[in-house]
């Protein structure tokens, strides 16, 4: 029973990471939106989103329990507002390096995260890897390594990226609740600052859902279930498979990412001699 809970963790968290891989096309079509609209519109669909999808579901009780639950335990309070900060700020980062023509160092920060990942499996939640993930660990880091120092400059936006969902991972392990619902309660915590931030977008004329035709409103709407199902994936894959494992699958995402920066973006990671 726990092999096959395992390999339908590890199948959820690779698709995740499949759609999270292909997701910076679709930012693409909203780069004449500013990267701080955009997240605040990812934060305000994305709720709007999970409201539909627990109303759906018949989750709103769970989602009541599960908050009254929060009040009395710091250490869960404290995971969901750090999972909520930390992915917010990986969403803001990522979108403004596609946005800015990096997707390359943004594929590296998931190359890194992997390691960040199988670090904080080991340090934090005392997982043990086997030889052979000893050895798959230590190759990627002496390559990951070998590709960041030949970038040619300090790569803090994908040491950022890395760090930030890396962290975000270990919340989730930490949180321990429905998927749908522990995604709900991330959202809510921020949409307070999103809807403020459109408001004051709104009421100074510079909103894109005013200034921008049609199809920029629907991809901005679309954002909202764009940013929420590869979570949804991810949170029910983490539940189910270690963390270190979850590490290894991350490598699916900026290979993907990687591909399309090469043959979509003009940005160079190193020189062709290399």
């Amino acid at each position: 029973m726990e092999n096959n809970e395992m390999k339908i963790g590890a199948i959820y968290a690779g698709f995740s990471y499949l759609l999270w891989g292909i997701l910076p096309v679709y930012w693409k079509f909203l780069d004449h939106v500013g990267s701080e609209e955009i997240l605040a519109n990812r934060i305000f669909w994305s709720f709007i989103f999970m409201f539909f999808l627990l109303a759906v579901s018949g989750k709103w009780r769970a989602l009541s329990q599960n908050l009254k639950e929060l009040v009395g335990n710091k250490k869960r309070l404290f995971a969901l507002t750090a999972a909520s900060l930390l992915i917010s700020t990986n969403w803001f980062l990522y979108i403004w390096a596609v946005n800015t023509d990096q997707m390359i160092e943004a594929s590296l920060g998931y190359y890194i995260n992997p390691l960040v990942s199988v670090l904080l499996g080991m340090m934090v939640l005392k997982e043990k890897l086997s030889k052979i993930q000893y050895f798959s660990f230590g190759l990627a880091a002496i390559g990951v390594c070998i590709i960041a120092f030949s970038y040619g400059r300090f790569p803090w936006i994908a040491i950022t990226l890395a760090v930030s969902f890396g962290l975000y991972g270990l919340a989730k392990k930490l949180l321990k609740v429905d998927s749908e619902i522990g995604l709900t309660m991330e959202t809510m915590v921020v949409t307070p600052i999103a809807i403020g931030y459109l408001v004051f977008l709104t009421s100074n004329g510079t909103n894109a859902w005013l200034n921008e035709g049609i199809d920029t409103l629907l991809l901005l709407v679309g954002a909202g279930a764009a940013t929420a199902v590869p979570l949804l994936y991810f949170a029910k894959g983490a539940q189910r498979i270690p963390l270190s494992m979850l590490g290894f699958l991350q490598y699916i995402a900026p290979t993907l990412t990687l591909l399309l920066g090469i043959f979509v973006s003009v940005n160079i990671l190193w020189d062709c001699s290399y």
